[in-house]
């Protein structure tokens, strides 16, 4: 795989340089022509001539030279339509200049062709942990928690959709197979009617202690938990438990006995070793009256005492009774298996097994099965079933756990429409753009309705459509918390420390008991924080109402208490719901939301570096280079001669002293302290180490605000096109998996257009994505 992911990248850059090769004598006519008085007019007086700010020059080399240096062209051209070059108060180029250089760079530099733009390269891409674990929700009908089973997934470009991060290890590979065992063990029966079967999560079981549960109990705690089921008759049952250990891998991870009891009658003892994680199995039958029966599992820490290592109840199941009058059709049977029972001999057997598995692969992998895999599933499966004591189900359940394990499950495979395969940039097929649109939107596999669609071949002709009903479906939940929470940073919120007292204390307050409700950043207040922005995001899309309404409006969504933690009177109930604002409210668009004025601080104070990156970077699509090393926080500049505690303010101006700091400091500070009255608790505030804030400032493009109201009117009205850029990019990259690259400037320029003439429409930017060619195609592998 990564062979060939390598191999896309290096054809990409070679069709590059053919093209700028294939079309030199033109467009190098065009640069001398166009581009170069261009140049002359608005940028040697700074990057030619001997004169190279910021490492620049645009007469190092020949013309071919330069335009062989795509990065540095999409630099240019992103600095120039941003306003960052010229500088403020130099002349600068006319729109129809900055039209004629787009033009230039696009076509005679990038090489695109406008009738048929690149779609990039495509990297085959492995389901990340959301998406597995939706995906084995919908396919199988339980909750695998991958969150906990499998490591977290790598990011690229603030994403986990990335596929060239989304690597398999060895120790991946491995949890992958037992997560499939599990996972089949848990869903399929294996078995037709049989004794009834009730299963209790460890999270079931609970304590004396609020918020104990068999879910995690530690192995130094002294705990009981416990869980009530009722027996519908009298008879004799099996009870059945698997325990887990879960271990941080230390050699001195300690010990703990537990014991199980049923009515007060012992059933289980054990001590357990925390140096290794590992789940344990255990059975036993038992003859119970019909009604209320009681089950406990106590711990007892023992020596040493494992500091680190949870015992956790996986799962509690109790059968019966066992007798055959009263075996029934298992849970889930039905979703797997379409008949009452299975045919007794063959070749009906082996038909009927052909058909369950087709069906079941088919949705697994997201499009038709071939003829081989599906006979290599059907001969696994036959070969249980075969075996003495072995059940029909048992040999579906060994196939289904093949397929959960395979590479065409866990990565997202595509394939181009048939016949295409001649074209260099030919459309995916249609199971392909379902799995594509379910996982964008949903963050899972497909539907009955989008599999149908596209096996009709009538998918693409029906796009809009199925988009609006997809959006509609609470599936689409999932674009909101994942893309939402990592483009603007939220997912990050509930783990955050801060520091509640040095802040207080900072701004001149006192930290009282009778203040905490008030000051400090509960997890309730940080879950109605992180919902605000996600509703907001919601309505927008929902209404398609402008997307500049994420920048700057008059509304938030807030419940009692986040408006009291804002200190915005006259807001009622408990469910958070969309409130006006108050007349000349700071509050309104993201921005100015406590998740974000959180995520962006450091736990004692503020950090205006923090906040104008994260504008410049999420929205505006301009970030400032990284820090050179080795620099010291802020809290170390000299102070000298103040005769007070510094504000932000003070300290990030002694920092900009340095030669070496002034010019990024020069974009990101003004943005960040124009926030400054918001603390790292995202509450407003007034003064700062007992001086007044100062939230003026001026940007590097020229404009000047007041206060953060100003700015945000400056960024919608005035940075409209740099936003709509940005988000493009970002909800791009989210899309297709994989970073911005020359050739996509084309599509996000469309996309923009779009967007500026429906005046900022969230179905534009939407439809946009999914209808550009780096969603609709991918660069041919095929040789025709």
């Amino acid at each position: 795989m990564r062979l060939w992911t390598m191999g896309a990248i290096a054809a990409g850059i070679v069709m590059g340089a053919e093209k700028v090769e294939g079309r030199e004598p033109a467009s190098i006519d065009r640069y001398h022509e166009t581009i170069e008085p261009i140049l002359i007019d608005y940028c040697h007086r700074c990057h030619a001539e001997g004169t190279i700010k910021g490492g620049v020059a645009f007469d190092e080399g020949s013309a071919a030279d330069l335009m062989k240096r795509r990065d540095f062209w999409w630099s240019v051209l992103q600095n120039v339509r941003a306003g960052i070059m010229p500088p403020a108060g130099k002349p600068r180029p006319t729109s129809e200049e900055v039209q004629s250089l787009a033009r230039w760079v696009k076509q005679d530099v990038f090489g695109i062709d406008p009738n048929d733009p690149d779609p990039g390269r495509v990297t085959v891409r492995r389901l990340n942990r959301v998406e597995y674990r939706n995906t084995i929700r919908d396919l199988m009908g339980i909750d695998f928690k991958a969150e906990e089973e499998f490591p977290a997934d790598d990011t690229g470009y603030g994403f986990d959709t990335i596929g060239d991060v989304l690597s398999v290890s060895p120790l991946l590979l491995e949890k992958y197979f037992q997560a499939a065992e599990t996972i089949v063990k848990q869903a399929v029966p294996t078995s037709g009617r049989r004794s009834p079967e009730h299963s209790y999560r460890g999270i079931e079981f609970r304590g004396t202690t609020k918020g104990q549960t068999g879910d995690r109990m530690p192995f130094d705690q002294s705990a009981t938990v416990s869980r009530s089921f009722l027996a519908e008759a009298a008879g004799d049952y099996r009870i059945e438990l698997d325990l887990a250990v879960k271990a941080p891998y230390r050699l001195d991870s300690g010990r703990c006995s537990v014991v199980f009891t049923l009515d007060e009658q012992k059933r289980i003892r054990e001590t357990y070793d925390g140096r290794a994680s590992k789940t344990h199995h255990y059975a036993f039958d038992v003859h119970l009256k019909e009604g209320d029966h009681r089950m406990a599992m106590a711990l007892e820490p023992g020596e040493p005492k494992g500091q680190g290592v949870d015992f956790r109840i996986v799962a509690v199941r109790v059968q019966g009774p066992l007798d055959a009058a009263h075996r029934v059709q298992p849970p889930n049977y039905a979703r797997f298996f379409p008949r009452e029972e299975a045919p007794k001999a063959d070749p009906e057997r082996r038909a009927y097994t052909r058909e369950i598995l087709n069906t079941f692969a088919r949705r697994a992998f997201r499009r038709p099965v071939d003829d081989r895999t599906l006979d290599r599933l059907v001969n696994l499966a036959a070969s249980i079933d075969h075996l003495p004591g072995k059940t029909f189900e048992q040999g579906i359940a060994q196939a289904m756990t093949a397929v959960l394990a395979s590479p065409r499950f866990l990565f997202r495979i595509e394939s181009v429409e048939p016949g295409q395969k001649g074209l260099p940039h030919a459309p995916i097929d249609e199971y392909a753009m379902a799995s594509r649109l379910s996982y964008f939107l949903w963050s899972t596999m497909p539907d009955d309705e989008l599999f149908r669609l596209a096996e009709r071949g009538e998918l693409r002709s029906h796009l809009e459509k199925q988009v609006r009903r997809m959006l509609a479906d609470p599936r689409a939940h999932e674009l909101t918390r994942n893309f939402v929470g990592q483009w603007l940073e939220i997912r990050d919120l509930d783990g955050l420390y801060f520091n509640e007292r040095a802040i207080l204390l900072r701004e001149g307050g006192r930290f009282r008991g009778a203040d905490t409700e008030r000051n400090v950043l509960t997890q309730t207040i940080r879950r109605a924080m992180r919902s605000e922005t996600e509703m907001a995001f919601e309505y927008v899309a929902r209404e398609d109402r402008s997307i500049l309404e994420w920048i700057d409006c008059d509304y938030a969504f807030l419940n009692d208490r986040l408006a009291k933690y804002y200190e915005i009177p006259g807001v009622e109930g408990s469910e958070l719901h969309k409130v006006a604002l108050p007349k000349g409210s700071p509050r309104g668009g993201v921005l100015t939301q406590g998740a974000v004025l959180a995520v962006t601080s450091t736990p004692a104070r503020t950090s205006p570096v923090k906040r104008g990156q994260f504008i410049l970077d999420n929205i505006l699509g301009t970030p400032a280079p990284p820090p050179p090393p080795d620099i010291p926080p802020l809290e170390a500049v000299k102070k000298d001669g103040l005769g007070h505690t510094p504000t932000t303010r003070e300290l990030m101006a002694l920092h900009r002293e340095k030669p070496s700091c002034a010019a990024c400091h020069a974009r990101m500070d003004p943005i960040g302290l124009a926030l400054d009255h918001f603390n790292p608790l995202g509450k407003w505030r007034e003064q700062e180490s007992r001086q007044p804030i100062d939230a003026s400032g001026r940007l590097i493009t020229g404009e000047t605000f007041h206060d953060v109201r100003d700015l945000k009117k400056i960024l919608r009205d005035q940075h409209r096109l740099d936003f709509y850029r940005c988000l493009t990019g970002k909800l791009l990259t989210y899309a297709v998996g994989r970073g911005l690259e020359p050739t996509d400037v084309e599509t996000v320029d469309r996309i923009v257009d779009r967007l500026d003439r429906s005046g900022g429409k969230f179905s534009a930017l939407l439809m946009g994505v999914i209808e550009s060619p780096p969603f609709q195609r991918r660069r041919n592998q095929g040789k025709g």
